[in-house]
């Protein structure tokens, strides 16, 4: 199957830099030309929306929210003829309204990944309309398999899926950022500090993975009674560490939302 992405950003590049482990039948396209260099890097093609709609079967729509409908109305016609897969990552908007942009009914797959898809370490919740077959599905899935963890999710929870996941990331990495610059006011070089900080996050992380315990559990075991573990919770607590982490979910959450209308 030759693949194709409508858009191809910082989110749209983690995909097809994933995707391109598996095939390098791919074309994709962007407004600003920036994407040539990725085709380069990749080995892969650079075109425009219209190509792409004529030549691909399954196509990435990897475009801001409003810009949805201006990017489709123009292909309806390729894309009632050619009748290609869709694959929407544009948060807030329904599979029923891109269907209604590319005004067809066409089998279409809803995504909402996140940047570590580029090296394999995605989280993807997926949906799907009447449309896309089992064998289809199947085979979209294989193609997939090295961006990461793949799920699939009601349509009706993917904008909550993604605050969490596919915001996810900016979040640790200003946790992350945050940890390194105490231990950098505590005397530790500034490599050394980005380096631990990650390093103990990936860990934390596939600790609860490999482990399958609850986070309280884990976090337990590092507290001993009177220690130094403990002390840094406590500060974490006073100055409302879990109701800013809650708040900014549901904050992405209801910003989700107001993009779909």
């Amino acid at each position: 199957m030759k693949y194709g992405f409508i858009g191809c950003g910082n989110m749209g590049g983690a995909i097809a830099k994933a995707l391109s482990r598996e095939t390098t039948d791919i074309l994709i396209s962007d407004r600003s030309g920036r994407a040539k260099a990725l085709a380069a890097e990749l080995g892969i093609g650079y075109s425009g929306n219209e190509t792409i709609a004529a030549q691909c079967d399954r196509i990435f729509l990897a475009v801001k929210p409003h810009m949805m409908r201006d990017v489709l109305v123009p292909l309806q016609d390729l894309l009632a003829r050619r009748r290609p897969l869709l694959i929407t990552m544009a948060a807030g908007l329904e599979t029923t309204q891109i269907e209604a942009f590319a005004g067809t009914s066409l089998p279409i797959i809803r995504i909402m990944p996140n940047t570590p898809t580029a090296i394999g370490k995605g989280v993807i919740p997926y949906c799907h309309n009447r449309l896309v077959g089992g064998a289809v599905l199947a085979d979209w899935l294989h193609d997939m398999k090295h961006c990461g963890l793949l799920d699939s999710l009601e349509e009706r929870l993917i904008d909550a899926a993604s605050a969490l996941s596919g915001s996810g990331p900016a979040y640790m990495y200003l946790f992350l950022e945050a940890l390194a610059d105490g231990a950098v006011a505590c005397g530790i070089p500034r490599a050394k500090a980005m380096e631990y900080a990650a390093m103990t996050m990936s860990g934390a992380a596939e600790m609860v993975l490999a482990t399958a315990q609850h986070p309280g559990a884990l976090k337990d075991a590092v507290c001993s009674p009177g220690g130094s573990t403990i002390a840094g919770v406590r500060v974490l607590e006073q100055h409302g560490f879990r109701g800013a982490a809650m708040d900014c979910v549901i904050a992405a959450y209801q910003k989700n939302l107001e993009l779909g209308k």
